[in-house]
């Protein structure tokens, strides 16, 4: 079972242009850019205010996630549980997913810069509804030191979820709430 400890900050134009040439600055390596469409499945008695079933397809790769939200925290950190698994046929998962009970409830679409600094993973992604950066490292104390190297305290610090967000945000069409960049 893997354990995946992050920080989100909500980020306007200005603090994003800041951020990329903060993270040069710091001799940050650019390690992908990507555009991701995630599925979140409920369903078959899954508690989703507690856990997330997520298909995530990004350039010819898939991955089935499982998260699982731990005891309230008291942090800006979250902590949670998270287990991935690479997929080979994305199509055939999504049908055995509904054949098994689970059906698509939300989709939104993120495209996503990944940055790493020191051994911390920094994300900078770009939702239908805005942005964000995500620094996910190995435990709170390693957050918070690339917090500061990256002077992210005047951004905002987003304690919900990309879904929590996007059931807010997003659009809802026949039981499907969706954030994607071209909604018509």
């Amino acid at each position: 079972m893997g354990v995946e400890i992050e920080k989100k900050y909500r980020l306007t134009d200005e603090q994003r242009a800041s951020l990329n040439v903060r993270l040069r600055e710091l001799g940050a390596r650019l390690h992908a850019e990507d555009f991701e469409t995630n599925t979140l499945y409920a369903g078959n008695n899954l508690d989703t205010l507690r856990a997330v079933l997520r298909l995530r397809r990004v350039e010819g790769k898939s991955v089935l996630t499982y998260k699982e939200k731990g005891m309230a925290e008291k942090s800006d950190v979250s902590s949670r549980r998270e287990d991935e698994t690479e997929v080979a046929d994305a199509d055939a998962l999504h049908a055995i997913l509904e054949a098994l009970g689970f059906n698509p409830s939300l989709i939104y679409e993120k495209r996503r810069a990944t940055w790493m600094v020191d051994d911390a993973e920094v994300t900078i992604d770009e939702l239908p509804f805005g942005w964000y950066v995500e620094i996910e490292a190995e435990s709170e104390t390693n957050v918070r030191e690339i917090e500061k190297q990256l002077d992210l305290h005047h951004a905002t610090a987003e304690a919900k979820t990309y879904p929590e967000l996007t059931t807010e945000l997003g659009i809802k069409h026949e039981g499907l709430i969706e954030a994607r960049f071209n909604q018509t």
